[in-house]
């Protein structure tokens, strides 16, 4: 009975490898060449990528890797996935072509994003597939059964944002579908790796570290602190960086927190960079046995305050089902924090055109 059961083991363990080394949605791995240029990264240490608290994430023990992934798969959570399909509003890829306005966004839901600004098309963390897995068989679907506009159909993109490697913000079948569509790839150091295994010249990818900054275009981009932690498969965690983002033009100043925990970067990034006219921050996918690598709502609104933001847009909700709340969680519990801050809370339905402009007009409640 031993010899079957460690048998069956080692199969499992086999078949894994083999998974992660023939399918490429995993993406590439950092060489030793590579990291030895990470070496003067004050974010990298003894291989891999830190926290400012260095003990964040803390390294969860087995039992508690179990706890996790029982609650998940076998708890069920009132509400936790809309009914039926959410409405979203189509984008005709003719108006976005001709957008007249000086910058306007638009929501794919969770953290997806066009951005127009002057003439530039920025899209950020563009995950626009069904499933946030390596495999479809390994996650659930969005809550929408389509987009507001096809992947086919969107314009050439100028830059193309990334914020961490994970696998709701960085999707292998989205990136193979826009490689011809894309100019430029910013990155935070190490994520690159992932875009040259998937056919991306390196010419084409610029990795930055926390601080660093840049100009593509006229557009000013700044690679700023979050608090999280990266990772593809068991193998390579914490050996890519993750990051928030500052996208500046001379008339609009916009921030996109990717994944963060609540911390005083917010703060040192709004002494630095703010006031934002708009910042889309983190909320949602939070839980008491992660608090400090995933915001709760009440933290992203005081995030927005600290990053000095005139309007705050909840976004990492909205689309997929990855923690333990009900989907509408997130929307209600920050709509009532933002009141009592006197926050004002920008919230379009999935594919509505945001003027960034235009921040303070009432939109319906629609979920």
């Amino acid at each position: 009975m031993l010899l079957s059961i460690l048998s069956i083991i080692a199969l499992f363990i086999i078949l894994y490898f083999l998974f992660v080394s023939f399918y490429p949605a995993f993406g590439g791995d950092v060489s030793n060449e590579r990291n030895a240029v990470y070496e003067s990264s004050d974010q990298f240490d003894n291989g891999k990528f830190i926290n400012s608290k260095k003990e964040i994430p803390e390294a969860a023990s087995f039992s508690k890797m179990l706890s996790i992934g029982r609650k998940f798969f076998f708890e069920k959570v009132e509400n936790g996935r809309p009914e039926s399909d959410i409405k979203i509003q189509k984008i005709d890829s003719t108006d976005i072509a001709h957008n007249q306005h000086e910058a306007q966004l638009m929501w794919f839901g969770h953290s997806a994003f066009l951005l127009q600004l002057d003439d530039i098309n920025i899209l950020i963390d563009p995950m626009l597939g069904d499933v946030p897995a390596p495999h479809p068989l390994l996650g659930a679907k969005r809550f929408n059964s389509e987009l507001p506009i096809p992947i086919e159909k969107l314009p050439q993109i100028d830059a193309l944002v990334i914020s961490h490697d994970h696998y709701d913000h960085l999707d292998y079948e989205s990136i193979k579908k826009l490689k011809h569509k894309v100019e430029h790839y910013f990155v935070p150091l190490g994520v690159g790796v992932h875009l040259e295994a998937w056919g991306v010249a390196s010419s084409i990818i610029t990795e930055m570290d926390w601080w660093e900054e840049t100009t593509y275009k006229d557009i000013q981009l700044a690679c700023t602190p979050a608090q999280h932690f990266s990772g593809r498969k068991f193998t390579n965690g914490q050996s890519t960086l993750w990051s928030s983002w500052v996208i500046k033009t001379d008339s609009t100043s916009i921030y996109f927190s990717g994944d963060s925990g609540y911390g005083s970067h917010f703060k040192e990034i709004g002494e630095q960079y703010g006031p934002f006219d708009l910042a889309m921050m983190e909320c949602g996918q939070y839980n008491k046995m992660w608090p400090d690598i995933h915001m709760f709502p009440e933290e992203t609104a005081q995030a927005g305050l600290d990053v000095q933001a005139s309007a705050v847009m909840p976004i990492h909700w909205g689309a997929f089902k990855l923690a333990l709340h009900s989907w509408t969680d997130p929307i209600e519990r920050v709509t009532k924090k933002a009141n009592e801050l006197h926050l004002p809370l920008v919230t379009p339905q999935i594919g509505e055109p945001i003027v960034i402009g235009k921040l303070t007009e009432p939109r319906a409640v629609w979920w």
